[in-house]
């Protein structure tokens, strides 16, 4: 007789792993029933964890923007798995902050803010960082908050470009309709 693993119990391993995984508290301590976290859930979740640190606690448009980012399933929620990509993600763009703001004052400038950018592998021309910088800047001043969706849109929308870039040449084709549900969306 051959052992067989059914649905029940792979859902019970699958169930006991998750919740070994340190990271599970905090997503498990804001999810609902259905194993998911809305983005008002996740800046609950971020803000308990203190992957901000000193920074201010994300906003909710900048949890709504890494939901979206990591959205898979299309369902404006997160599930742990994405919540795990996600913290990998912050905990790297946080390093990258933190890199960049030498005087440890919370914010980097925009010089500080091309050369995070250029650190992450972006190449962007001057018009491109100055529309970044009217965009997230606070007195020519970027926040951490502001750089974590900086980062997010950055991410997205060049993996949005990348898939439309078949023949990888650095152009891309987009329908009217595409174009605005890709940027709307992020």
């Amino acid at each position: 007789m051959k052992n067989q693993l059914n649905l029940a119990d792979f859902d019970f391993f699958r169930s006991n792993f998750q919740q070994q995984d340190p990271l599970y508290g905090y997503f498990s301590a804001v999810a609902g029933q259905d194993g998911q976290i809305s983005a008002d859930e996740l800046q609950r979740c971020l803000t308990q964890s203190g992957i901000s640190g000193s920074y201010q606690p994300f906003s909710l448009e900048t949890c709504r923007l890494m939901i979206n980012m990591l959205d898979r399933d299309l369902s404006c929620t997160m599930g742990f798995n994405e919540f795990k990509d996600l913290w990998q993600a912050l905990n790297g763009w946080r390093g990258t902050f933190a890199s960049f703001d030498r005087d440890q004052s919370g914010t980097i400038e925009g010089r500080e803010l091309q050369q995070a950018i250029n650190s992450m592998g972006y190449s962007l021309s001057p018009q491109a960082m100055n529309c970044i910088m009217k965009r997230y800047s606070l007195n020519g001043r970027i926040p951490f908050d502001e750089f974590v969706s900086c980062a997010v849109r950055l991410r997205a929308l060049t993996d949005q470009f990348r898939r439309r870039d078949t023949t990888q040449t650095g152009n891309a084709s987009f329908q009217y309709d595409d174009f605005i549900q890709v940027t709307m969306s992020i």
